[in-house]
């Protein structure tokens, strides 16, 4: 059974997690009197240099390679368990999942966005932290960098980064294989054989290939979604000519085939108002107060009312014959090197990557045929080619009093995405009965008829309920019209986006005394992104309502003007209008922007580092790659003629300035303390971030929106919560940030004995949106779509977590066997996985505990281990979303302050269920 816990019981799962960390001090007396010093020497470079791990004033968590096996990661997701400022997660589609620290992460799987946290793998950055959730090979730390970054690494970062460093080349002879069998048919095999061609040059190379049902079924195509099938490979050289230089050079490819990203609907309890689902049979009226018109005609047209019941028995209902076949292959090249000249050492890093993803989705997530995306590899994709140069400098100076640090960093990245988002078979039929089943026409909803209107009397009446004469001809057409809207839509649009930026940057510690140091960086960046788009459709219906309807848009019938909206809106909703055929739009922009850092250190004793840090950070701005976002008028304006083309204001490039947003800019502030003594750390952050231009990207259930959100110094009344997109404006004088981060992180680890280790961790952070918000620098108003923002906490930002970690590798017997008994545990308190943060999106507090048990031979030469990953088999969805398109009625008498989104309805993506299984290792 899923296991379940009350708010007394979370308290308590929290706090005895807790004592994961607290314990440490107790036994650290014990340790000492043993003997045991392992004194914490993990060496990271977060700031550019080797050093302890206690002796970095940043915040820092370091996860090494024995914490990475026994938690089972093979990818960036499962450091979710040992960090708990962390949190990955993934949605639609993989290519964009979306990594969050201290609550702070990009939202969505919009390519145009770039990372809030950045992820470099072995140096090399990659350009969304989404390509992290690849297969990485064997690996020997991961270090996790929170707060902005910028004048360490190449690229900047606003949040954080994950920096992941992979085994190298060695000079002795030696190699490892695995094998592994779990549940959901689960074949994973990885190797990996090292060792030197010639007295300077040595070679590595790993191969992991991995094979798994999925954890959704398909009831509809009778097969299984989210399923793993793919190959990794990785060869890397290493040469040392003389000792004082060294070059590494890696070449990786990984290639997946897989079906991703099903989702389900959430159970009844979160889509409002959807009748007696114990009575499937039971007729329910299509407009009343106990009902659902969308649920309604979802029904009619072939969805299993059973759908809604509980979505974590993971069966969905795709429509017959669509699929999400996704195809992904990632390489790349990169040459690091390394130079000592005595005085200074100079590192060179360059980097090449290519990365295309191709999903085909059943976009609408449901078994009536809405929206797709065609299972076409040349129709529809994503491509990054980026290439990367970092170079660093460092040295010492005045008798080791300045440890100094330049660099530079260029990147030039072609970003190339095709769509092909088309309207399903049953689209036409879908809308109309839509309008029909939500308003006072509900009489003549008929949804097996042409127009879903009753035949015979049905389209007299609706003539005659819009005025009659020609508005109610035009009308009645208009339905007969959007009826015909099946399989058209956008052929292959075509975005590219160029983005070439270089910075220079340094960093720079002072040793004012023995045990005072002071820190200083900073780093100038500038960047610049082209962008042109090429549009290509054959919904031609749009256009033709468009021509037919513009003069009942200001019919003096209400009805008529109500209904001659819906049909226009419904017919050219979402990336579907044929008016952009064979457009093409072109923009650019640019920025320079300062940040640094300073970081005041004290050591008081050799045990105890104590610091202070102010951090300026960035990420850039960019252009929203949905066409959507033009929003081309199709309403009449307030007391004026109709606008209903792209035309009338001048074709789409005079609104190309739409699809911008602004960069990302933050100030932090931390203050720290370290304390490491024999087998024993403890560190402790409080921080505080303020956001401006933060970068949020939201599905309305229509459309994806990026706004930058930022706050007003004026009290707005209220007009940031409410319906209208023209109220609550700001005075340019009056902007200022509109997120703010704070909170407090602690990390512990305590190695009482040599075969005993236990970690732990904890991370209040308080992440939220201020009071009275705006919608950019310019404040403009907030698009009303995101209502429920002002004052709540961001969404995917829990602001309690806790994490621990045992690991116990006893001697068995004097014949050098050994066991292994490892568990770790991640409590995530309540949190909203939607950013528009609508209460139904709201994930309850919950718990997933990994496991290990094993038995290994003498210098580990072989193991056999018993794991578990979600020992409890906890429910947990990763992001909850509005249903494309499935909105019903609004209209009175339906009124309901729980459900904010009206009769709109939900689905969601969810979290991985148990797995377990059996790994063979092999290592000489």
């Amino acid at each position: 059974m899923p296991m379940r816990f009350g708010k007394a019981s979370r308290v308590s799962l929290m706090l005895s997690a807790g004592l994961v960390a607290m314990a440490s001090p107790a036994l650290a007396q014990e340790a000492e009197q043993e003997g045991v010093n392992d004194s914490n020497t993990i060496v990271v470079v977060a700031q550019g240099r080797e050093q302890l791990l206690s002796d970095v004033p940043v915040a820092v968590s370091a996860v090494n390679a024995e914490t990475l096996e026994n938690t089972g990661a093979n990818d960036i997701r499962q450091l979710n368990q040992v960090v708990p400022s962390l949190l990955v997660s993934s949605t639609g589609n993989e290519a964009n999942g979306s990594a969050r620290i201290r609550g702070i992460g990009t939202v969505g799987d919009n390519p145009g966005l770039e990372s809030s946290v950045a992820v470099f793998i072995d140096g090399v950055y990659r350009s969304r932290s989404g390509i992290g959730l690849n297969e990485l090979g064997e690996l020997d730390r991961v270090e996790v960098l929170r707060g902005p970054q910028g004048t360490l690494f190449g690229r900047n970062a606003s949040a954080g980064i994950l920096s992941i460093y992979s085994k190298k080349p060695e000079f002795e002879f030696g190699g490892f294989g695995e094998a592994t069998y779990g549940n959901y048919d689960n074949i994973r095999l990885q190797a990996g054989l090292t060792g030197p061609l010639s007295e300077t040059l040595a070679a590595r190379f790993d191969g992991v290939y991995e094979k798994r049902d999925g954890f959704l079924r398909d009831v509809n195509n009778n097969i299984d979604l989210n399923n793993r099938d793919r190959y990794f490979v990785k060869g890397q050289l290493l040469w040392e000519p003389v000792d004082t230089v060294s070059f590494r050079f890696i070449a990786d490819y990984t290639n997946r085939d897989e079906r991703c990203c099903g989702a389900v609907y959430l159970g009844r309890d979160f889509n409002p108002l959807i009748g007696d689902l114990n009575n499937p049979s039971t007729p329910l009226a299509p407009l009343q107060t106990t009902g659902n018109n969308i649920i309604n005609v979802l029904r009619d047209l072939g969805q299993p009312i059973g759908s809604f019941n509980d979505p974590f028995s993971r069966n969905t209902f795709v429509t017959r014959g669509r699929t999400y076949n996704g195809k992904t292959k990632d390489g790349g090249l990169s040459l690091e090197v390394n130079w000592d000249m005595g005085g200074a050492t100079l590192t060179s890093i360059t980097g090449y990557r290519y990365y295309k993803n191709s999903q085909a989705s059943d976009t609408d997530y449901s078994a009536v045929d809405i929206l797709y995306r065609a299972d076409n590899t040349d129709a529809q994709f994503r491509q990054f080619k980026t290439f990367t140069q970092e170079l660093r400098l460092q040295g010492e100076a005045f008798d080791g009093k300045l440890d100094w640090l330049v660099g530079g960093y260029f990147a030039d990245e072609d970003l190339t995405v095709r769509d092909n988002l088309r309207f399903g078979n049953q689209y036409g039929r879908f809308a109309t009965c839509r309008i029909i089943s939500g308003g006072g026409l509900a009489g003549l909803y008929s949804p097996t008829s042409p127009g879903c209107v009753a035949p015979g009397v049905g389209p007299a009446t609706l003539a005659a309920a819009t005025g009659g004469g020609q508005t109610g001809a035009d009308i009645a057409n208009g339905f007969a019209l959007l009826d015909t809207l099946n399989n058209l839509g956008s052929i292959s649009d075509r975005y590219f986006q160029n983005s070439r930026n270089y910075a220079f940057f340094t960093h720079n510690i002072f040793h004012i005394t023995d045990n005072l140091d002071l820190t200083v960086g900073l780093r100038y960046t500038n960047e610049r992104k082209r962008f042109n788009a090429t549009f290509s459709n054959d919904n031609t219906v749009c256009t033709r309502l468009q021509a037919s309807l513009t003069d009942d848009l200001i019919s003096p019938n209400a009805t008529a003007r109500a209904l001659a909206g819906a049909l226009v809106g419904l017919g050219c909703q979402g990336n579907s209008t044929a008016e952009l055929n064979g457009v093409s739009i072109r923009d650019r922009r640019s920025e320079n922007e300062f940040t640094g850092t300073a970081v005041l250190s004290w050591k008081p004793t050799d045990d105890l580092l104590l610091y202070g840090s102010y951090s300026r950070g960035y990420k850039a701005g960019g252009f929203n790659l949905d066409r959507s976002a033009l929003k081309g008028p199709v309403v009449a304006p307030l007391g004026g003629a109709p606008v209903t083309t792209f035309a009338a204001v001048g074709g789409a490039q005079a609104l190309v300035r739409n699809l911008q947003f602004d960069q990302e800019i933050v100030d932090a502030f931390e203050l720290g303390a370290k304390y490491s003594r024999g087998p024993l750390t403890i560190n402790l952050a409080l921080f505080r971030q303020q956001f401006e231009n933060f970068q949020l990207n939201t599905f309305n259930g229509t459309v994806f929106l990026v706004q930058t959100v930022n706050g007003c110094s004026t009290d707005l009344a209220g007009a940031d919560r409410d319906l209208s997109a023209t109220t609550g404006g700001c005075a340019r004088g009056d902007v200022t940030y509109g997120v703010v981060a704070q909170g407090v992180e602690l990390e512990a680890s305590i190695r009482p004995s040599r075969t005993f280790t236990v970690n732990g961790g904890l991370t209040y952070a308080d992440t939220s949106y201020r009071n009275n918000l705006i919608g950019n620098r310019n404040g403009a108003p907030l698009d009303p779509a995101l209502r429920k923002l002002p004052g709540d906490n961001l969404s995917n930002a829990p602001e309690l977590t806790l994490t621990g970690s045992m690991a116990w590798t006893p001697d068995i017997g004097n014949n050098g066997l050994s066991g292994l008994l490892y568990l770790d545990t991640r409590v995530t308190d309540a949190f909203n996985t939607g950013s528009d943060l609508f209460p139904q999106k709201e994930q309850p507090s919950f718990v997933v505990v990994n496991a290990r048990v094993g038995l290994r031979g003498p210098e580990q030469a072989w193991a056999i281990e018993l794991w578990a990953q979600n020992l409890f088999n906890e429910d947990f969805t990763q992001v909850a979303f509005n249903s494309p398109f499935q909105a019903g009625t609004t209209a009175a008498p339906f009124v309901d302050p729980q459900f904010p989104g009206g009769r709109q309805i939900f689905s969601a993506f969810l979290g991985e269920p148990r797995t377990y299984g059996i790994t063979l290792r092999g290592r000489f």
